[in-house]
């Protein structure tokens, strides 16, 4: 079997969970945003939140999903590099 050629270590969202957090008024903790997850009906806990943000756990869609709707954002800015807004 051949090798992949899309490896990605981590996930590409971790520096925008931390940052849509931050952007919250007031600014949201990981407690506070695996609180509101865990109130949409997803079991995340803090820890899960802290494992994403430091590119320690892979975010599968339905979790991306979650955060986004939790954070007020859209899966795109969750995804993107670029310096746009929410």
């Amino acid at each position: 079997m051949a090798k992949s050629m899309f490896t990605i270590k981590g996930n590409i969202c971790s520096e925008r969970v931390r940052l849509g957090r931050a952007l919250q008024k007031p600014p949201m903790t990981q407690d506070d945003l695996a609180r509101k997850i865990q109130l949409m009906g997803m079991d995340i806990t803090p820890l899960i939140i802290s494992r994403i943000e430091k590119n320690q756990r892979h975010v599968c869609d339905a979790e991306l999903r979650i955060i986004a709707k939790a954070l007020g954002v859209t899966m795109d800015w969750l995804c993107s590099d670029d310096n746009i807004n929410c």
